[in-house]
This record gives C-alpha cells, structure tokens and sequence, in this order.
C-alpha cells in the first residue's frame, strides 16, 4: 500500500480490493474532505466487489447537524464499527437533516464487508487498526462546485459553516496522517482545463 503520493480512481479501487481480499470481513473507511469524491470512489468499490456486496455506510446520515462531525463520527465508532467487529449487529441513528432532529435506527448486521464513507470516517473506525483507510482528495474549487451542485442549492448556506467545522476537525485529528490508501481526483489544471 502506498503513503507516497496520490493514485487515480481505478488503480486505488484495485488496490483496496487486493488488500481486502485475504481479510474475512473487512473495514474500509473513505475519509476526506466534503466534495472530494469519496462516494464516488465507494461506489467504484463496491459495484465490483468480488462475492457479497459490501454494506455502505454513509457517515453524514449520522452527523448530527452542520457542527456534529467529530460527535457523529466519534458515535458510529461505538454503534456500529465497535459491534460489527465483534460480530454483533450494530447501529446508525440516522440525521434527519431537513427537520434538525434525530430520525431512524439503521440496524446492520455482521458478516459481510464494510465500507464506511465519509467526513469522519477514520473517527468512526478508531479502533480498528487492521481496517484500510483511504483518503480522498481534490482541490478545493472543484469540492466546492461538486458538493454544491451535488445538492443543488440545499448546502450553499451552510458550505462556509461545514468546510470550518472540518478543517477543525482535520487540525485536531490528523486524519490524513493516518490514510494508507491516497486517492486524488479532480484537479481541471493537470487536465489542461
């Protein structure tokens, strides 16, 4: 695995699924910042995963709020990373994020694959030192315009108040110190755009 410099979409997907393959139930975790590409890339992973379909969790449907990053993260580390490790079935309570409030329990089950996705996602799987940790890139115009437009409006008030709760987030915890797995996508200059 690499630590050096950042690989493309299709040469880390390769990767992780060669790493993981000699693992009985693995734990990816996609971390990086908002607009990165880090779904994208999980989705690349999944979709040719070899045997079961590994279960996707999505670390925003567990932040509570525009300020709960650290929080939520640190909660799916004990609801759901901790007990999937141990073979037990494990929790997301999920963010209605349109109401500001708590919704529903996700509950997931042990005994396949799983790739936890998001800002946070190291947080949540802390304690799991043989998961693979890739992390996710792209400059920060390009996050900015594809997480805007990805949400077609809905996030534009709140784009200053995430991106500051992140880098705080990032300062503390430094998360990207901690990636085995480099991913970088984007970047319209070194495409000649």
């Amino acid at each position: 695995m690499t630590r050096g410099g950042a690989m493309g979409l299709e040469p880390a997907v390769r990767l992780v699924r060669r790493v993981a393959a000699g693992r009985r139930h693995p734990l990816v975790l996609v971390d990086g910042p908002s607009g990165a590409g880090k779904s994208t890339f999980a989705a690349v992973l999944v979709r040719g995963w070899p045997g079961a379909e590994p279960v996707v969790v999505r670390v925003d449907e567990a932040i509570p709020g525009w300020r709960g990053l650290r929080r939520g993260a640190a909660a799916l580390a004990v609801s759901l990373v901790g007990p999937n490790s141990r073979g037990a079935v494990g929790a997301v309570h999920r963010w209605d994020w349109l109401a500001d409030r708590g919704g529903g329990v996700q509950r997931v089950r042990p005994g396949r694959a799983l790739v936890v996705d998001g800002c946070g996602a190291f947080r949540a799987g802390r304690d799991r030192p043989d998961a693979i940790r890739v992390w996710v890139d792209a400059p920060y115009i390009e996050r900015r315009e594809r997480a805007l437009a990805r949400d077609r409006g809905a996030f534009d008030p709140y784009w200053d108040e995430w991106e500051a709760d992140w880098r705080r987030y990032l300062v503390r915890a430094a998360l990207n110190e901690h990636a085995v797995i480099r991913v970088r996508l984007g970047d319209r200059a070194a495409r000649g755009a």
